[in-house]
């Protein structure tokens, strides 16, 4: 007989019984976090899924393991080119899948850092951190932290450069598909546009969105509204709400609020703004574009971090 996803769970737990964990969040985006400096807490998908179960487990949105990248192959990788990204962010899905990066969780997993005194960083200090989806560098501004996301790019250059669109979503709660904008922030999103904060508020995502064509690895969806005005004092303003591939609805999304900017930027022409603020269900991001090493415009995304709990599974 097959066990239960119950069984299944509890099976995963017991075997990590005596585990250290953290649990933190940036703007509602919640992780379980794990420090690992001597690279021995290897975590499998069941695993993982079993601690971010929100009935049987700890409960998250994902699971995030800080351990020296010299432990994993993608951190050596990193470390040719940086040597300064000592730590990596090993970073799950809340199904266990893995994933290549998360704007939130990069904050938080840096105040983690700093809490369980792991690194020592000063106001106005920065630190370079390994993910999946490069190097990311992180700076401590003494209320939150702001991290360069990196260059973003179009998943469907052509296409997006002559329609502004490349994709249909259709979500329950709307009448029919909308046109989309497929933005990679290292990690795939695809942004919808809509009119009033009700049709956001009506939107369900309970199940996940079909988007068409999903790009290769699957996509999260963001839907957002521009305020109006869009711009306020030399800021633009819009509120999302996200799908997140393997998680589901979760309360913010540090990649999906770039990609949100980054399409909603697009479309509102070359006169649009460089600073962006997200509303989330969660609260407030702040979102600034910057030109980067090499030509390529950057990302950077700002906003809170906290712990809110420590504890050691039974």
């Amino acid at each position: 007989m097959n066990a239960t996803p119950a069984e299944t769970s509890g099976s995963a737990l017991r075997a990590m019984g005596g585990l250290s964990f953290s649990k933190g969040h940036g703007t509602g985006n919640d992780f379980v976090l794990v420090a690992d400096p001597d690279g021995t807490h290897s975590f499998d998908a069941d695993q993982a899924a079993a601690l971010c179960d929100r009935h049987q487990g700890i409960g998250a949105d994902g699971l995030i393991r800080a351990v020296p990248s010299r432990f994993l192959p993608e951190g050596r990788e990193l470390l040719v080119d940086t040597p300064a990204a000592e730590w990596f962010m090993d970073y799950r899905n809340a199904d266990g899948s893995l994933s290549e990066m998360c704007g939130n969780g990069v904050r938080v997993f840096v105040h983690f850092l700093r809490t369980e005194g792991l690194i020592d960083l000063p106001d106005g200090g920065s630190l370079a951190i390994g993910t999946r989806g490069g190097v990311k560098t992180v700076v401590w501004t003494g209320n939150d932290y702001a991290v360069d996301m990196g260059p973003w790019e179009f998943i469907f250059p052509g296409e997006a450069s002559a329609k502004a669109m490349d994709s249909l979503v259709a979500a329950d709660g709307l009448e029919v598909p909308r046109p989309a904008l497929s933005v990679s922030m290292g990690n795939p999103h695809t942004v919808v546009a809509l009119a009033e904060l009700a049709e956001l508020a009506g939107t369900r995502l309970f199940t996940a969105p079909k988007v068409d064509p999903v790009p290769a690895n699957g996509t999260n969806v963001e839907f957002v509204v521009p305020a109006e005005p869009l711009v306020h004092d030399g800021v633009g303003s819009v509120t999302m709400r996200v799908h997140e591939r393997g998680v589901g609805e979760t309360q913010s999304c540090g990649t999906g609020a770039c990609a949100a900017a980054v399409a909603i930027r697009h479309w509102a022409g070359a006169e649009a703004p460089d600073v962006w603020r997200v509303h989330v269900p969660g609260g407030v991001v702040g979102v600034k574009f910057f030109a980067g090493p090499g030509g390529h415009e950057h990302v950077e995304l700002s906003g809170p971090a906290v712990i809110v709990a420590s504890g050691t599974l039974s």
